[in-house]
């Protein structure tokens, strides 16, 4: 097994899971076929795969330092871009139901032609906006755990993501380095939605000096119904 695979298992381990040989397979088929259709598409400027492994799939695997992830039955990940969290999350607990929500149709066919490769049950992928499919009541507080890497400020985020969480789950926001201003610029926007700043997790991903953190919003109450804001409102007028 090429070395890097090996600092995978390993790097999985520090966020307490056990990966199989099968699901290691699948990571490595996984990461080829995002290479290769990186040529032709804009997935991803990181592209060597000892850097892959560690900021991308193990920088996905990181939620389970913030929810019991044995506990989580069905999640999705609004902005899933080439796939992150959500597909390394997946690999990594097969049981989940998991919904990869994104606006640009090529990335969904990506992602498709990923889970077919890699034999990914249990996967529904969607094309559109955040604010749109949130409306729609087959999805919306229909999911106990909603995640996102996407690059946005904590309120609009909130106001994206926090719709799609049922009452007493959980929405959690990956971060770079410290967010002490962005959590409190949020904290009013994210009670409004019927949230509450639980915890925010600081960690550094293994064998390296990147900081991260996880702002971790549980869901205490419904978010009213006009929320979110017609599409493009929540990134141009954040909630305050």
């Amino acid at each position: 097994m090429r070395k890097e695979l090996e600092a995978l298992k390993k790097g999985a381990a520090f966020f307490d899971i056990e990966l199989s040989e099968k699901q290691t397979e699948q990571f490595y088929r996984f990461y080829e076929q995002m290479v290769e259709t990186n040529k032709y598409m804009n997935l991803t400027g990181i592209t060597q795969l000892d850097e892959v492994i560690v900021k991308h799939f193990l920088d996905s695997l990181a939620v389970s330092k913030a929810v019991s992830m044995e506990k989580v039955k069905k999640i999705i990940d609004v902005g899933t871009g080439a796939g992150f969290p959500g597909i390394p999350l997946k690999i990594a607990y097969p049981d989940l139901e998991v919904c990869l929500l994104d606006s640009l149709k090529k990335r969904i066919g990506f992602l498709e032609e990923v889970c077919r490769e890699n034999q990914l049950q249990k996967v529904e992928t969607l094309h559109g906006r955040a604010e749109d499919y949130a409306k729609n009541p087959a999805y919306r507080e229909k999911f106990d755990l909603c995640v996102s890497r996407a690059v946005a400020n904590l309120a609009t985020l909130a106001e994206y993501c926090l719709p799609y969480v049922e009452v007493g789950g959980y929405f959690v926001s990956y971060k770079s380095g410290n967010v002490d201003n962005e959590r409190k610029e949020a904290e009013k926007a994210i009670e409004i939605l019927g949230g509450k700043i639980k915890d925010v997790i600081y960690f550094t991903l293994p064998e390296t000096e990147i900081e991260r953190s996880l702002v971790v919003i549980e869901k205490g109450k419904e978010t009213p119904g006009k929320y979110p804001r017609k599409a493009g409102m929540p990134a141009k007028e954040p909630l305050k």
